[in-house]
């Protein structure tokens, strides 16, 4: 279960994509893995992190597919909404219970969104045909009111600065007087 919600929460990919991945649709070299669409959308491709890779490798071959313990998305989705109830009992907490596979999907997208302010992306990361499809996840960060350009910004002159900054997820702005700035948003 671990490694579906991974994969979800990585690719931002549908639960029926995710129960169908093949072991041929990952490149371990590369970190990178084949997501084929299903509800008529794109098939795309996503870089996956170390962490998921890993846990990939972890995994049992035991069938072609990656999931292949599970029959259905039937099966997988009813072991999750058990283990999830159980979880919002134990820690009595009932808004646990809205959470399905769809909300990572959610959030994936309106993360990246907030992120990178690129609706073409968003689109092209969900595998939409149509964006008017993707327009709620948008309408999303704006109501979350992750739709702010408030930065932190930050200046390096060295190059261990620079990759400090770099791998903290600020992004380059401008050069001068031999000092580089930085922003990411807040």
């Amino acid at each position: 279960m671990a490694v579906a919600l991974q994969l979800i929460k990585e690719t931002g990919a549908r639960i029926g994509e995710i129960f169908k991945l093949k072991w041929t649709d990952v490149d371990f070299a590369t970190r990178t893995i084949r997501i084929t669409p299903e509800k008529a959308s794109n098939p795309r491709i996503f870089k996956i992190s170390q962490k998921l890779a890993q846990m990939l490798e972890n995994l049992p071959k035991t069938g072609e597919r990656i999931l292949s313990h599970y029959r259905s998305t039937n099966t997988l989705r009813r072991t999750f909404e058990k283990q999830r109830k159980r979880i919002a009992f134990k820690t009595g907490n009932p808004r646990l219970l809205q959470i399905s596979f769809h909300t990572l999907r959610h959030w994936k997208a309106t993360m990246e969104y907030y992120k990178t302010r690129d609706f073409p992306y968003i689109v092209e990361l969900l595998g939409h045909k149509n964006p008017k499809n993707t327009l709620k996840y948008v309408h999303l960060a704006k109501l979350l009111g992750l739709n702010t350009d408030e930065y932190v910004c930050r200046v390096a002159r060295k190059p261990e600065e620079i990759a400090q900054l770099i791998e903290a997820g600020f992004e380059y702005v401008c050069q001068q007087d031999g000092v580089l700035f930085f922003r990411k948003r807040k």
